[in-house]
């Protein structure tokens, strides 16, 4: 990987920061036999730390005047408490899908939020223990900058707004409007048998496309900030290997600081976003055209 005697190159820096550690190699476009271990472990780990976080704040939750933990978790149960009742009035369903809405938010943020460790931090640390353990020596630890992770995300919203139209709206009700929207239905025949196969034709490509969309502005966004971040952390390799090193180990730390502080902003907004999309998403489930 490394250019003899001077290290690694640019070029070669990014790619390697770029490749998963995964069971096998990728061998097409779509290949569902491959997976991303590194986005798996710590899609799991952080998703266990979220639940034991939620868990002890509601067990150590009190009557009287809370302290900074129960407010701050109170703060976040009420915010999106308020948004679940602005789109899904059915106030059965709200019990459910609020508590998932609020572990969404929660997750995501944290899996954004690994973005924020510093780049080599670690895969430094792989790079010993992995070969000694026969690994390969990649590791990514920003699971929403991995595709696979965000459209197994937006699938899962997918899969429960097809439970929620069938469970509100009942198979004939949601068979029914299939093929009655977005353009409706006529007394003719022949008319509402196209207008049936356009109607159909447009809510397939509609649940597609909102799936599509819904991962993969997740995964743009924070791939983009990982990139950014490998792009800074190469002013810090400049800056120990030119004469005039302290002019790239400034730029490094303040190009560094203003990005971080900026992306801190845009983790917990990517979270808040995704999390708003699929409560839209159930809500446009409940209600009946």
């Amino acid at each position: 990987m490394a250019t003899e005697g001077i290290g690694p190159t640019p070029g070669e820096y990014i790619r390697h920061h770029l490749v998963h550690l995964s069971n096998k190699k990728q061998e097409s476009i779509v290949d569902f036999s491959v997976i991303n271990i590194d986005s798996v472990v710590v899609n799991v780990i952080l998703g266990a730390l979220v639940c034991f976080v939620l868990w002890l704040a509601a067990r150590k939750s009190t009557a009287g005047v809370p302290g900074r933990f129960q407010a701050a978790v109170e703060i976040l149960v009420e915010m999106v408490d308020t948004q679940a009742k602005a789109v899904i009035h059915n106030a059965t369903s709200r019990k459910v899908v609020a508590p998932l809405a609020l572990t969404v938010f929660c997750w995501i943020f944290m899996m954004n939020f690994m973005d924020l460790l510093p780049v080599d931090l670690l895969p430094a640390a792989w790079h010993i223990a992995g070969p000694a353990m026969g690994y390969p020596d990649y590791l990514r630890v920003v699971p929403t900058a991995d595709l696979s992770t965000t459209l197994g995300l937006s699938v899962s919203v997918l899969l429960l707004c097809l439970y929620y139209n069938v469970k509100i709206k009942g198979l004939g009700g949601w068979a029914h409007e299939l093929v009655s929207a977005p353009f409706g239905t006529s007394k003719n025949p022949i008319w509402a048998l196209l207008l049936g196969v356009v109607n159909f034709l447009m809510q397939m490509i509609e649940f597609v496309a909102k799936t599509v969309s819904h991962g993969m502005r997740l995964f743009g966004n924070m791939f983009a900030g990982e990139l950014v971040f490998m792009l800074i952390a190469l002013l810090g390799g400049y800056a120990a290997l030119s004469l005039s090193g302290g002019l790239f180990f400034f730029g490094h730390i303040v190009a560094g600081t203003v990005w971080a502080i900026f992306h801190i902003l845009v983790i917990t907004l990517q979270a808040f976003i995704f999390m708003m999309l699929a409560l839209i998403y159930l809500g446009q489930a409940h209600d009946a055209h």
